[in-house]
């Protein structure tokens, strides 16, 4: 199946990551979390700018009392256009740092957000509830990444990408809890590492393969349905948007993250542009918001 991709930003993201669709503003939103620039995109008028410059933010959520929600290299906090972040929980948890890459909001607005150090030390999965909770959802990971929800909310999806794995688990999403991690995929690592992901609404996974320059849409079962590759080698993650949510927005990397790697062919380009591609025969879903309140 041959497909239509489009450039829509280049701001050169050193690692371009986080793409969240706020079907509000009908505006895409973006991070390059090693230069801790945010970005947004207005399909409207065809244009993109920077909104954020400071810290580095692995991930955001949109918060339904306004702004973001943000995990970056230092904490969890809230954060406005023209202000500083509002930290929640910033410095340490559990004796490690709170250095996080990629999040997602649950349906009882909560903010799931995994951790990541370049010098080897495993990294948690948190979910941050609204009234102050912290739980650790799944601790001895990799890099976590990747963070997803079934269309009826029975199922959660979560990639560690060190050890090329995309879980499954039973999600109660009155509770917010994961239970029963099962593998749905494991990767050889031949195509490249399994990075950001997200769910359609036919509960299928369009999961981005850092170093495979593509996306690949996986059933509920764990089965490749089809693949879109793109011109840029370090595909970091996807997200529906526009009205119809048919829209496949892609965020992709020039910078190369250390070790573990897998091989490059120098001749290819490996990324740092956003693009867009539509999928007329698939329909994305909302995501979830935040539900977190402003510190008075």
């Amino acid at each position: 199946m041959a497909y239509e991709v489009e450039m829509i930003a280049d701001f050169r993201t050193r690692v371009g990551e986080g793409p969240v669709w706020d079907p509000k503003r009908q505006i895409l939103n973006w991070t390059d979390i090693q230069t801790g620039r945010l970005f947004e995109y207005d399909p409207a008028s065809g244009k993109s700018r920077k909104i954020y410059q400071g810290e580095y933010i692995g991930g955001y959520a949109n918060n339904k009392r306004g702004g973001f929600v943000v995990a970056s290299w230092s904490g969890i906090g809230l954060w406005r256009e023209g202000e500083e972040i509002t930290y929640i929980h910033q410095g340490t948890l559990h004796g490690m740092p709170l250095q996080f890459n990629d999040v997602t909001a649950g349906p009882g607005g909560q903010f799931y957000a995994g951790t990541y150090y370049e010098d080897g030390r495993r990294a948690k999965l948190y979910r941050f509830d609204p009234d102050g909770g912290i739980t650790i959802v799944q601790e001895d990971i990799g890099t976590s990444n990747g963070l997803g929800f079934s269309p009826d909310l029975s199922t959660s999806y979560y990639v560690d990408t060190q050890q090329r794995r995309i879980w499954a688990y039973d999600f109660d999403a009155d509770s917010g809890e994961f239970s029963n991690r099962r593998d749905l995929v494991v990767l050889d690592g031949e195509e490249g590492f399994p990075d950001g992901l997200t769910v359609d609404s036919e509960g299928f996974i369009w999961q981005a393969m850092w170093g495979g320059g593509c996306v690949i849409r996986i059933d509920p079962d764990g089965k490749e349905e089809r693949r879109v590759k793109f011109p840029a080698t370090q595909t970091s993650s996807a997200m529906f948007g526009g009205k119809d949510l048919n829209d496949l927005y892609v965020t992709t990397a020039w910078n190369g993250t250390g070790e573990n790697e897998p091989p490059y062919d120098g001749s290819k380009h490996r990324g740092g542009e956003l693009y867009r591609v539509r999928i007329d025969d698939v329909q994305g879903k909302a995501e979830f918001e935040t539900d977190f309140a402003w510190p008075e």
